[in-house]
């Protein structure tokens, strides 16, 4: 194997060790050791494989680093989210720009089911590796039972 440069967000670390995925191909890589890494950091670096065996990686070049902050937010969606979601078929997800960096991902979610549909948001590592894709720095996870609706915003800083 060679060395590889591309964008990875930490999945897993421990003083010892570290789990980095890379964003692009979720191909993910077990760091032998743990350069002061942190849970939901992206790493714009190069990685590359120890020898002899080649089963752990270590970083050898961070050419970036950032968190992304994920909040489980007590906000309603806006009113703009919501007015979106209601063209929306339940089950559909609309995915929308925002100006300049960033998108917003609204839900349409059966009333029952809105603080499960956000948990799996939250939960999902997929969350961040999209905000790492986007240069996001915060996602925001926002529900309103009332209106069946989950948004998730990908903020720059």
């Amino acid at each position: 194997m060679s060395e590889k440069t591309g964008t990875f967000v930490v999945t897993h670390a421990e003083a010892e060790s570290a789990v980095v995925r890379d964003v692009e191909t979720a191909q993910v890589h077990t760091l032998a050791s743990n350069p002061g890494l942190e849970v939901h950091d992206v790493l714009e670096a190069t990685v590359a494989p120890d020898p002899p065996l080649e089963v752990t990686w270590q970083v050898i070049e961070v050419d970036g680093r950032r968190s992304i902050e994920l909040v489980d937010s007590d906000l309603e969606p806006t009113r703009h989210e919501t007015e979106i979601a209601a063209e929306a078929a339940v089950g559909d997800v609309v995915r929308e720009e925002r100006a300049g960096t960033g998108e917003i991902h609204v839900l349409r979610v059966p009333e029952d089911e809105i603080e499960s549909a956000a948990q799996d948001v939250i939960d999902d590592e997929e969350t961040i590796a999209r905000a790492a894709r986007l240069e996001a720095v915060r996602v925001e996870v926002r529900r309103s039972a009332d209106d069946g609706v989950v948004s998730v915003r990908y903020l720059p800083d």
